[in-house]
């Protein structure tokens, strides 16, 4: 049992630095096309932090284990909008843009709501599964939010930074290893992940949405944090509405092109959590001082995950 942990340990260790390395790498090559802070947010440092998910989820579907696929999203999802947004909002109240508060975060809350009608294919009784066909129309819906984003670069100019240009060849350096970190790091926290809930009769579905969701969505954490302790918001939330978006249209729909995920409904309960924890986050830009997180808001978030959480763990006590 111990050298299980200590390989997923080390794998965890493996997406974090391979994440960081990603986004380093794509960030400066945004920089060089003169990409603002908001964007890059939304698109590459969203993409480089979610890149733990995609691989994870990738080999969890290649080996069938449907459960961990979808506990992975869901779970980063919900870490990323209660546990992420709670501790930066924590930190340093979030100001965020208008085109955030009333078209972003819609977005991401449409994207959650399509997620639970496409799994339980309109009708919450029965077996369902997402279906490659479910996956394509994800895909293309992915595609056409990266157009609507690049479209916001034409009417929300912004600062963007030129500092500490990188060379070309320390960019895609940084991007492959990064990408081999990801890799490595996904196999080993699949593989003995589900060798633990294995051994110790825990479902799959509840390693997927605690242990697995948490330790791909560190990357996530660590740069929401850092972007709050030094005051840029459109890092902080644009990391993960970007990252729940990315996670739901690209992740889940490469998932299920490569294999149609079979669907537990007990997942039900944890998407209607998502969806009811977004349409909080849309109803804070309303309240108090407009298009903004503050603290106590963002202390309901925590204060709830804290509590969803431990009554997971309790019902499979």
């Amino acid at each position: 049992m111990i050298i299980p942990i200590l390989l997923i340990v080390a794998g965890f260790v493996s997406l974090i630095f391979g994440a960081n390395w990603l986004v380093d790498g794509a960030s400066a090559l945004a920089k060089k096309y003169k990409v603002s802070d908001l964007v890059i947010g939304l698109t590459i440092v969203a993409f480089g932090t979610s890149a733990p998910e995609l691989v994870v989820n990738c080999l969890a579907s290649v080996k069938g284990y449907s459960d961990i696929v979808l506990g992975n999203i869901i779970g980063s999802n919900n870490f990323n909008l209660f546990i992420i947004l709670g501790l930066s909002g924590l930190i340093l109240p979030i100001t965020v843009q208008t085109s955030t508060a009333w078209k972003e975060i819609p977005i991401s809350l449409f994207v959650s709501v399509l997620l639970l009608f496409l799994l339980n294919d309109f009708v919450f009784t029965g077996t369902t599964y997402l279906s490659r066909l479910d996956g394509l129309i994800m895909l293309i819906l992915f595609c056409l939010f990266l157009y609507y984003v690049f479209n916001q670069m034409k009417i929300d100019p912004q600062t963007v930074t030129t500092e500490n240009q990188k060379s070309a060849l320390k960019i895609w350096g940084l991007i492959i290893i990064g990408l081999g970190g990801l890799i490595i790091g996904g196999q080993l926290v699949v593989v003995n992940s589900v060798e633990i809930a294995n051994a110790l009769g825990v479902s799959e579905k509840i390693i997927g949405l605690t242990i697995v969701a948490a330790g791909t969505s560190l990357p996530e954490l660590v740069t929401s944090i850092v972007a709050a302790t030094k005051k840029n918001s459109d890092i902080a939330i644009g990391n993960v509405i970007g990252s729940n978006v990315f996670n739901i249209l690209l992740i889940l729909s490469i998932s299920s092109i490569i294999r149609p995920i079979e669907y537990n409904p007990k997942f039900n309960f944890d998407l209607l959590i998502l969806i009811g924890g977004t349409v909080f986050l849309f109803t804070s830009m309303l309240t108090g001082k407009r298009k903004r997180l503050d603290r106590w808001e963002a202390g309901v978030l925590l204060g709830f995950y804290i509590i969803y959480t431990t009554y997971l763990v309790m019902k499979e006590i």
